[in-house]
């Protein structure tokens, strides 16, 4: 899952990051409205967590640009006042979930996990192919019934080649969802993690490369 945090207390917008990426999501950070608007509509973001009150570009209007241009990317919207009125306003802007300041990380991270799951298609809640399962909710991968210990890149990769079905993802598909921007675009990082990501499920292979376009999980043969 791929993460905006656009806020302006540093400290707390850092503490996010980190706890986010903590549970395997890639996360970016802006640290003011300018910043933060011009990321939202430069990547195609699962969530953007959004302090309402920002510097530059107001909170508001980057909630309601996002509505208004009709992209699948989900918004909760923080805020220092939790009143009736506020939250009716935000909701009322574009957003898709409300969270008043101070809150508990875990509750974040149970709602930012809930409006991932509406950002894309809908997709099983356990994906799978042949003997292999993937359970996102509880991070557990198995194959013949045997739990697989992956990496957090290992398991985003493997979710995003599952959710497609057969269809072939590109290595820049991948580098887009799972890894945040910071990562250099020209890395090998992607195939280095589809290499021990192909040691690590075992035979018979899943992972196939489609030469020059990218990676797609079969059926084992």
């Amino acid at each position: 899952m791929r993460v905006l945090v656009v806020e302006d207390e540093r400290n707390l917008a850092d503490a996010i990051a980190r706890g986010l990426r903590k549970r395997g999501m890639a996360v970016d950070v802006a640290y003011d409205g300018d910043a933060g608007h011009e990321a939202a509509f430069v990547t195609r973001y699962d969530v953007v967590i959004l302090d309402r009150d920002l510097p530059g570009v107001h909170g508001d209007r980057i909630c309601a640009d996002l509505a208004a241009s009709g992209a699948l990317t989900r918004v909760l919207m923080l805020t220092a006042s939790g009143t009736v009125a506020d939250r009716v306003e935000g909701l009322q802007l574009g957003a898709d979930d409300y969270l008043a300041k101070p809150f508990a990380f875990d509750e974040l991270v149970a709602r930012v996990q809930a409006l991932g799951r509406r950002a894309t298609p809908a997709a099983p809640p356990v994906l799978a192919a042949g003997d292999l399962e993937l359970d996102p909710a509880r991070r557990v991968v198995t194959r013949a019934g045997v739990p697989l210990d992956l990496t957090n890149k290992e398991f985003g990769v493997l979710a995003e080649l599952l959710k497609a079905r057969g269809a072939v993802v590109s290595s820049e598909e991948l580098l887009e969802r799972v890894w945040d921007a910071n990562t250099d675009p020209f890395t090998t990082i992607v195939r280095v993690t589809v290499m021990t990501l192909r040691k690590k499920l075992g035979d018979p292979p899943l992972i196939d490369t489609v030469v020059g376009a990218g990676y797609r999980v079969g059926e084992p043969s």
